[in-house]
């Protein structure tokens, strides 16, 4: 309990979980033009996340040497599920867990700001190999990603 808030035995968040995000920017927007397979008729909620490059802190992997900043977007479809995962995402980057400090998954980069294990539709289309929408199981996986890090 003393190096990570959840109990042993079950895995459970106990108390409010705090990461090691680096500062960052959160936008949301809302696009009534754009769609999202599988939404046809609904708004795209956009959400702009901006990194600028920095030094790492204590907290993460190497201590005061520099690391890599990034910009990413992703999408949710504007209804109450929509609207209930982005106030969840919100929370969750408020609680510097959205993104970390590590090694790219695509590039194999190290030092980089990269996702921090909660999944997030970062195309309108292509469906879930993609990152993209359809994926009807989306909203509901996303709520329990956000969930083992203690944010319901």
């Amino acid at each position: 309990m003393e190096t990570k808030s959840c109990c042993p035995v079950c895995s459970a968040v106990i108390g409010k979980l705090t990461g090691n995000q680096p500062e960052g920017k959160m936008k949301v927007s809302y696009n009534n033009k754009m769609t999202l397979c599988g939404y046809k008729h609904t708004e795209v909620i956009v959400i702009d996340y901006v990194f600028k490059d920095g030094t790492q802190g204590p907290q993460h992997p190497n201590p005061g040497k520099p690391y890599k900043g990034t910009c990413r977007t992703a999408y949710l479809p504007r209804n109450t599920d929509g609207e209930k995962v982005l106030s969840l995402l919100k929370q969750a980057f408020n609680q510097r867990l959205t993104f970390t400090i590590g090694t790219s998954a695509t590039t194999g980069q190290s030092d980089k700001v990269v996702w921090n294990d909660i999944h997030h539709k970062t195309r309108t289309y292509g469906g879930p190999s993609m990152h993209g929408y359809p994926d009807p199981g989306y909203l509901k996986r996303v709520t329990e990603d956000l969930a083992a890090k203690g944010i319901k």
